[in-house]
C-alpha cells in the first residue's frame, strides 16, 4: 500500500482505498503527510455532512457588516476522505469536483487549491446499510483503487514488537512539497516508447 500511495504522490492522481476499519489507513495517510512536511487533514464523511462542511462556507460578520470566508478542510495538502460512502451524493460531488478541478468556489469567489493535492479516500466494502455508493463515473476520479487487506500473522507479530513501548513511533521529514512537485515534473518528462503507449491503450480497452 504504501508504495502505491508515493506512485499517487508523485503522479498528482487520487487513491480509494477500500477496506474494513482497523487497517491502520489513518495512520499510514497521516504518516506519508509527517514525511514531506504538508498540512494533512482528515474529514469524517457522515449522512449528516454538506457540501459547506468540506469545502467551507461564507460568514457574516456583524461588526462591519461584510461576509468573510471560512475554509473547511478540504484546504490542505493531503486529505483523508474517510468512508466517504457514508455522506450523500451531494457532499461526495463536492468532494470529487476539488479533486478534478482543484479549486472550489465559496460564495462566488474561486480558490484554488495549495499543490501538492492529493486525496484518499476510503470506504468499507462490508457495511452497505446507509451507505451511498460511488457511481462509476466518480470512481473514475480516483488513479487507482486499493484493496487493503489484513496482515499475515507474522506482520502482526512486528506490529505488536514495534508497539509494545506504547510510544508513537518518530517519523522523519524526508522532503519537503517543494521536492515533491519537481519530482512529479521530471516524471512528466520522462521519454515512454510507443509501444509502451499501444501496451496502456490495450489495457485500457
Amino acid at each position: 500500500m504504501v508504495e502505491r500511495l508515493l506512485i499517487s504522490l508523485l503522479t498528482g492522481g487520487h487513491v480509494l482505498l477500500e477496506g474494513v476499519p482497523g487497517l491502520a489507513k489513518t495512520l499510514t495517510v497521516r504518516t506519508l503527510a509527517e514525511t514531506i512536511n504538508t498540512s494533512f487533514s482528515r474529514i469524517q464523511f457522515t449522512p449528516d455532512l454538506l457540501p459547506a462542511d468540506v469545502v467551507g462556507t461564507q460568514i457574516y460578520d456583524q461588526s462591519n457588516g461584510q461576509f468573510s470566508v471560512k475554509k473547511g478542510p478540504i484546504f490542505a495538502n493531503i486529505i483523508l476522505a474517510d468512508e466517504i460512502n457514508r455522506a450523500p451524493a451531494k457532499v461526495q460531488a463536492a468532494l470529487l469536483e476539488a479533486m478534478q478541478e482543484k479549486q472550489v468556489t465559496i460564495g462566488g469567489t474561486t480558490h484554488l487549491l495549495e499543490e501538492p493535492f492529493l486525496v484518499l479516500a476510503t470506504q468499507n466494502p462490508i457495511e452497505q446499510e446507509g451507505t451511498y455508493p460511488l457511481p462509476e463515473a466518480q470512481i473514475d476520479r480516483f488513479m487507482l483503487k486499493l484493496h487493503v487487506g489484513y496482515p499475515t500473522r507474522d506482520e502482526e507479530k512486528e506490529v505488536l514488537r514495534r508497539m509494545a513501548s506504547g510510544e508513537p513511533i518518530p517519523v522523519n521529514r524526508v522532503a519537503t512539497p517543494q521536492q515533491i512537485l519537481a519530482a512529479r515534473r521530471h516524471i512528466a518528462e520522462l521519454y515512454m516508447d510507443d509501444r509502451v503507449v499501444d501496451y496502456i491503450v490495450d489495457i485500457v480497452h
